[in-house]
């Protein structure tokens, strides 16, 4: 059998999330020219999240239960049958194309296992001193994703019309399943370790009682939904402030892809290489707090920037204190985690996480349309107050933390 392999495992969500970039800046704009209201566009950006806030629990429950492989194929040859959806609505026009879209997010979310299984997986297969190294593999997929996705949709768009970016997000899943097929080994073999499954809600409060897992799902939530906020306005904003026809012009389309893709570029290079040094230097709890309060400085200023170098400086700050977030959150927790129960656990997370993206897409695209700016200075606000609360609470050394780390460096 071959040996659990990090590469591997990078390459499946790194291919799968540039599906995702290719799909995620194009939402908001084929929806609003479809004819959709505020609510409706914050309904289907959320509605992905709505579906994995039910699922990614029972996803990651199952993954320790029968494995981690099977669950990744499931939600990868789902996430291929999704797209395809989304290419067949995006071809269609008014309320039909809307419902469609929708029920293409609906499914997709459904089956969209991959990130809580591949971070039970990376936790199988690495010391905890190097968990949210490790972690940030998965930001680094991300971020990467959202180089080449919004990058690949934008020239799909241009070359194949409004459908083309649906079709070519499929075929990147549909080879993601073949590519996982034939070379992603399994990592967690189930032993007499493992828990009784808890009902859903139990599993919940089981991980929510513990205090400090708590305070880092807490996080994670918050972080996510001023990252949801920003990633559903960012297009209205730039055709707002810098007078971009969104709906006819198809150029006007192609730079808000290329200003995702500038994000994931910064956030790849963060999560890619910096993220080791900073855990080292910092610890997780400042890092964490220090993602909050650069998150905050740039949300603040966003919307009043009238000019592209000021909005590409703010944008890259944001991105910066946004790749800073999720490695370290998710390494304590992986650490403070039993390994039998490594899925639940980050199933819960995730699962947080997909709750802060239904409230942040809704939240965001209603109070844009009273004003651009009020959503970003409200996730400023909760931005720093959160990194407040985590610089108080998660800054002095854990006992159970120190203990795992000066173990395995022994």
């Amino acid at each position: 059998m071959r040996k659990p392999s990090l590469l591997v495992i990078f390459l499946t969500v790194f291919i799968d999330l540039i599906g995702f970039g290719i799909v995620l800046p194009l939402l908001p704009i084929y929806s609003d020219s479809f004819g959709a209201s505020g609510f409706m566009i914050g309904v289907i950006i959320a509605s992905f999240s709505a579906m994995q806030f039910v699922f990614a629990p029972v996803w990651g429950r199952l993954s320790d239960r029968i494995g981690r492989r099977p669950v990744l194929l499931v939600s990868t040859a789902g996430a291929a049958l999704s797209y395809a959806l989304f290419a067949i609505g995006s071809g269609m026009a008014g309320t039909t194309a809307l419902f469609v879209l929708l029920g293409s997010r609906v499914f997709a979310g459904i089956c969209g296992a991959n990130i809580t299984v591949a971070q039970a997986y990376i936790a199988d297969i690495t010391p905890p001193a190097d968990r949210s190294k490790r972690m940030g593999l998965i930001g680094m997929a991300f971020g990467l994703g959202f180089i080449f996705g919004p990058a690949i949709g934008g020239l799909s768009l241009k070359y194949l019309g409004t459908t083309g970016p649906g079709w070519v997000a499929a075929s990147f899943c549909a080879a993601n399943f073949i590519l996982a097929f034939f070379v992603l080994p399994e990592s967690w073999k189930p032993s007499s370790e493992q828990v009784a499954a808890r009902p859903r809600w139990s599993q919940w409060t089981h991980t929510l009682s513990r205090p400090k897992i708590g305070l880092l799902v807490g996080a994670f939530f918050l972080a996510t939904f001023c990252f949801a906020c920003f990633e559903t306005t960012l297009g209205l904003l730039v055709s707002r402030t810098f007078h971009l026809d969104i709906k006819n012009d198809e150029s006007a389309m192609t730079t808000v892809t290329w200003l995702f893709a500038y994000c994931g570029i910064i956030g790849a290079l963060v999560q890619g290489g910096a993220i080791g040094r900073l855990v080292k230097k910092l610890g997780e709890g400042k890092l964490i707090a220090l993602s909050f309060f650069i998150v905050a400085s740039s949300m603040a200023a966003i919307p009043f920037v009238s000019h592209w170098p000021a909005l590409l400086v703010a944008l890259g700050a944001l991105s910066i204190g946004s790749s800073m977030t999720r490695p370290p959150v998710f390494g304590l927790i992986s650490i403070l985690t039993s390994a039998h129960e490594q899925g639940a656990t980050i199933g819960v997370a995730q699962s947080a996480g997909s709750l802060a993206r239904i409230a942040g897409p809704i939240f965001a695209a209603s109070l844009f349309v009273a004003h651009p700016s009020v959503p970003y200075l409200v996730c400023a606000g909760i931005s720093l107050v959160a990194g407040v609360i985590v610089w108080q609470t998660l800054c002095k050394p854990e006992p159970v933390i120190v203990a795992a780390k000066t173990e395995t460096a022994a």
